[in-house]
This record gives C-alpha cells, sequence and structure tokens, in this order.
C-alpha cells in the first residue's frame, strides 16, 4: 500500500515532470538553434556586417536564449528559479563592474567591425602605434610595425582617439621640403627640381605636382616639392626623391645649407 502511494503521488508526478522538463529543454535547444541561424542568416545579408561580429552576436543570442530554456526547464521541476534569476543577475552585474576596462573594449570592437574605419592588411596609424593591420577581433587588434614587431592595442585605445588609415585612398601626395643657399640660383635650382618629378615615372600627372618657394627662411630659401603618386609607392619616391635632389644639387652647385647665424661684432672707443 505505502509502495502505490509512493508511485501515484510522488515517483509517477516527479517522473512526468522529469519528462516535460526533459521535452521542453531538447525543443527549445532545437528551437535555439533555429532562431539563432536565423539571426545570423539576417545579419550576414548586410555588406557591412563583419563575420566575426557575426559569429559573436550569434553566441551571444545562442546563450541568452539557452538560459531561458533552463530556467523553463527547472521551473518545470518544481524548482524555486525566481533566486536563481536574480542570483543570475547579481552575478552578471557584479561581472560587469570588475570587467568595465573589458567592455569599453568590446564595445569599441563593435564600433570597429560595424563602420570599419581600417580592415587588415591596411597601414594605420591608431592607439599609439604606427603598422599593418593583421587582425581585428572583438577586444583588440594586432598590429605589425616596420621592423616586424607584433603589438596588441586595445580596441578602446584605438576608437577613443584619431585613427590615419594611410591605405583608405589609392593615391598620396609626397610633401617635401627642399632648402637652398642665399647666394645660389633659384631659377636653376626651381628647374633642377621639376625636371626631377617630370622624370619620375611614378609620379602622377594627374593631380599635376607642385614645386614652388614657400619660404624665405633664416638660413635658406625653401622649396616644396608635392607630388602624387599611388600610395604604394609613397616611401620609395620619398626616398629616391631627396637622394636625386642631394646629387644634383651637387653637380650644379647648389648647396643645401646648414641652419646658421651671422653674428656682428662692433668695437666701440673707450
Amino acid at each position: 500500500m505505502d509502495l502505490d502511494i509512493l508511485l501515484n503521488d510522488y515517483a509517477l508526478p516527479w517522473a512526468i515532470k522529469a519528462v516535460i522538463a526533459i521535452a521542453i529543454f531538447i525543443i527549445g535547444k532545437w528551437v535555439v538553434k533555429i532562431i539563432v541561424n536565423l539571426v545570423k542568416k539576417l545579419l550576414n545579408r548586410s555588406a557591412s556586417m563583419d563575420e566575426m561580429l557575426v559569429s559573436f552576436i550569434g553566441s551571444i543570442v545562442n546563450a541568452v536564449l539557452l538560459l531561458f530554456v533552463i530556467i523553463a526547464s527547472l521551473n518545470q521541476l518544481g524548482v524555486d528559479t525566481t533566486s536563481l534569476v536574480a542570483l543570475i543577475g547579481a552575478a552578471g552585474l557584479a561581472i560587469g563592474l570588475a570587467l568595465q576596462g573589458s567592455m569599453q573594449n568590446f564595445a569599441a570592437g563593435v564600433m570597429i567591425l560595424v563602420f570599419k574605419p581600417f580592415k587588415s592588411g591596411d597601414f594605420i596609424e591608431a592607439g599609439g602605434v604606427t603598422g599593418v593591420v593583421e587582425n581585428v577581433q572583438i577586444f583588440s587588434t594586432t598590429m605589425r610595425t616596420g621592423d616586424n614587431k607584433e603589438v596588441i592595442v586595445p580596441n578602446g585605445g584605438i576608437y577613443g582617439g584619431a585613427i590615419t588609415n594611410f591605405s583608405a585612398r589609392d593615391t598620396r601626395r609626397v610633401d617635401m621640403v627642399f632648402g637652398i643657399g642665399y647666394d645660389d640660383d633659384i631659377r636653376k635650382a626651381k628647374e633642377i627640381l621639376i625636371n626631377l618629378v617630370e622624370s619620375d615615372e611614378r609620379i602622377l600627372k594627374d593631380p599635376a605636382p607642385v614645386v614652388a618657394l614657400s619660404e624665405l627662411g633664416d638660413s635658406s630659401v625653401n622649396f616644396v616639392v608635392r607630388p602624387w603618386v599611388n600610395s604604394g609607392d609613397y616611401w620609395k619616391v620619398y626616398w629616391d626623391m631627396n637622394e636625386k635632389v642631394k646629387l644634383a644639387f651637387d653637380e650644379a652647385g647648389i648647396s643645401i645649407p646648414y641652419p646658421q647665424m651671422d653674428v656682428h661684432l662692433h668695437k666701440t672707443e673707450a
């Protein structure tokens, strides 16, 4: 008799609840998978949405929905989930306060992946580092400097300041200044600079390069030379032009003066 009561009043109802709870979990997990795939599919339709960000958002949606499914399953078993929800909320608040810096980097990473101020392979200056972007992740960006050092920069430091993307445009202007002495031939120096610019096939015709006398300095007469080149030719043209100008000025007898100061002494009779 006691066995019948145990089976009918306790074991059987609990078994039914357990079966229903398992069914809720299995069906819920299946529904969550469908919803996550649907969210990913909708996000992938956006051309501006990065694949890494889509995957990350999908993981968050999956974790949140699974948490609801687990709570529903436990509730079916008769577990008091009110305290559990409060505990999860308190834990989430504590973790959020402890990871404020990480959350800032996460938010910045989301903004970078959505608005794409740069991408892998771009040469940028950001977060106090200048280099080629190797990898953009949710919390940090990996960059390779010119001397082949790998630098991992938190995304908060990148998005919180100015970002200079040297690869964003197909062309760049090379800004150079060349000074000659006050006793040198200005017309001859300008002619040499123009010939050097026009003879370099890497320098673009449009926009037209600029060669002009810009300043009568303290120690020199300064010319600005501003040709336009393809972004990949920037440094090669910059270095070559400096060498060519020095050699051409030396051959033409045009000096490149050092900073100097004239001091005049006046003798006063006692």
